[in-house]
């Protein structure tokens, strides 16, 4: 039996039909294994949307020729073939005759096995071919393809540890995937060992197209830890930035909760391409369908709902539309990124050299420092603390030189340690002392950073005058520490404000308490 697209399918099943019982089967096997089903399948209407969402924006732009399709986390094969007959249906009501290509990565080797399988049951030998078996973070299979379509679900809050490992550890990674030039900087998009999720999506950027006239198109799962996991300067930060500077994200799409086999966390399917319509350049759109499903009779694993052909159709047209509705908002990309600065406050020491003290460091100290010790008993002696740190530094080192005392930068750091104080009262320490300017030494202790919205009105130093001067007037910004990152907040996009309850309802209710309280001492009376 042939099917659309020429290949041959068992008699009586659909391509759907057979994807579905197959991957039940699996589930079911996993379960009573005590495995994670959804470490070798996503749900199939999740794909349905990810297809959508990747091929019919440019469904009229499909030209008849060869399209790569890819999947670096393909697990049992289901996302590709589905991605494939999307493609092909596609572009036979277009009337265009195109060949599909399917590649893909997968590091479980049983996984890997049932996707060979299936696809020579379903009569693609030449695409099980193309099937790789191994890490796609430490072992890329294509490392000189770039693809038309990519959409994967990785794995997420998963460790990665030994990949990191194999690739030469954090400080010896030289993939060039992973480490990106842009606007001047060196962006290292390596993210935390414990969670690789976003490295599956770093890896299929590397493999974009950048000179066919549909570019790339990438769909892919992810939880809600890469919308703002990791620092200013981090790598989910950075994979962050080097996203939404390139103006490659176009859509981020949030889906209902217990969606998938083995979790019921947030998840939410990220559209990426190269080649953005003019309408969506510098821009990002946010969809809000967690409260778009039906709901199952059975739960199959964690999998309680489930989107109907209708929903699938509902959120696609909220992306296609691209206009604002309390389900769908519209961002310049600027609105996600920020300014991490570096706030320093003065170090403020004050030097007390009692006699009491002074001896009780020389029984301690090494014996050179003896008179040097004594030296500043004499500047900084006295009953009461001196204040100002930079007068008696001048004279102490002043004392040394005279008397040709040399001590080295260690030595001098004991002794002013074992002689000084932190006090919020003292002057501050001076650094550096120009014609123009005095720098002062920080205190580590009192350091702070503050995120500045890169939309800021008058931009950091109005947010400095504004936020900070006012409540420590003698902090400063370390300009050369700052940095710029990225998070995406749905909360605080579609936070919607529980309505505040009327004073009726609030009197009712204490009424009520009021009368249950009486009966209450009634009781308690009655029984004495």
């Amino acid at each position: 039996m042939l099917d659309v697209d020429g290949k041959e399918r068992l008699p009586g099943l659909d391509n759907h039909a057979m994807g579905t019982i197959f991957e039940e089967l699996i589930r079911r096997f996993n379960e009573e294994n005590n495995e994670e089903a959804g470490e070798h399948f996503t749900p199939r209407d999740v794909i349905k949307l990810m297809a959508n969402l990747i091929f019919l924006p440019v469904a009229g732009q499909i030209e008849s020729g060869t399209y790569l399709v890819y999947d670096g986390a393909c697990g049992t094969g289901g996302m590709l073939t589905l991605a494939e007959s999307t493609l092909a249906r596609l572009a036979a009501e277009h009337g265009k005759d195109v060949s599909i290509h399917l590649f893909g990565q997968e590091c479980q080797p049983e996984t890997y096995a049932i996707t060979k399988a299936d696809l020579l049951l379903k009569g693609e030998g030449d695409e099980a071919e193309n099937m790789k078996y191994g890490s796609t973070l430490s072992a890329d299979a294509f490392p000189a393809r770039e693809f038309d379509f990519m959409l994967s679900n990785p794995p997420y809050g998963k460790s990665w540890k030994s990949d990191l490992e194999r690739m030469g550890g954090k400080d010896g990674i030289s993939d060039p995937r992973f480490t990106v030039q842009h606007g001047g900087d060196e962006l290292s998009l390596v993210t935390r060992s414990s969670d690789g999720q976003l490295l599956f999506l770093a890896n299929k950027l590397a493999k974009m197209k950048h000179n066919t006239p549909l570019g790339s198109r990438i769909t892919e799962v992810h939880n809600g830890s890469s919308l703002f996991t990791g620092d200013a300067g981090q790598g989910e930060s950075n994979i962050r930035r080097w996203i939404i500077e390139n103006d490659w994200l176009e859509a981020i799409i949030a889906l209902p909760l217990n969606m998938f086999y083995n979790t019921g966390i947030a998840t939410y399917i990220w559209v990426l391409t190269n080649r953005k319509p003019e309408a969506r350049k510098g821009k990002v759109q946010l969809v809000d369908a967690t409260g778009i499903f039906q709901s199952l009779r059975k739960n199959l694993g964690k999998k309680n709902c489930e989107f109907s052909d209708q929903q699938v159709q509902q959120i696609t047209e909220m992306f296609l539309a691209f206009q604002e509705n309390e389900q769908s908002k519209v961002f310049p990309n600027e609105v996600f990124g920020y300014w991490k600065i570096t706030v320093e406050r003065p170090l403020r020491l004050a030097t007390h050299a009692p006699a009491e003290k002074v001896a009780a460091f020389k029984k301690a100290a090494d014996k050179k420092l003896h008179q040097p010790a004594d030296l500043l008993m004499g500047i900084a002696g006295g009953a009461q603390p001196h204040k100002d740190f930079n007068v008696v530094r001048q004279r102490f080192e002043a004392a040394l030189k005279k008397m040709d005392l040399k001590l080295k930068p260690a030595d001098l750091k004991a002794i002013y340690a074992a002689f000084t104080a932190k006090d919020e009262t003292a002057e501050p320490v001076i650094k550096k002392k120009t014609k123009d300017a005095v720098e002062y030494e920080p205190d580590s202790d009192l350091r702070d950073t503050e995120q500045v919205p890169l939309l800021e009105e008058g931009g950091i130093e109005a947010f400095f005058q504004r936020e900070v001067l006012p409540h420590v007037p003698d902090a400063w910004i370390d300009h050369d520490k700052t940095q710029i990152g990225y998070e995406i907040s749905f909360t605080r996009h579609f936070y919607k404000p529980t309505p505040l309850r009327s004073l009726e309802e609030i009197k009712t209710d204490l009424q009520a308490l009021q009368k249950e309280s009486e009966g209450l001492l009634e009781q308690i009376m009655g029984g004495e």
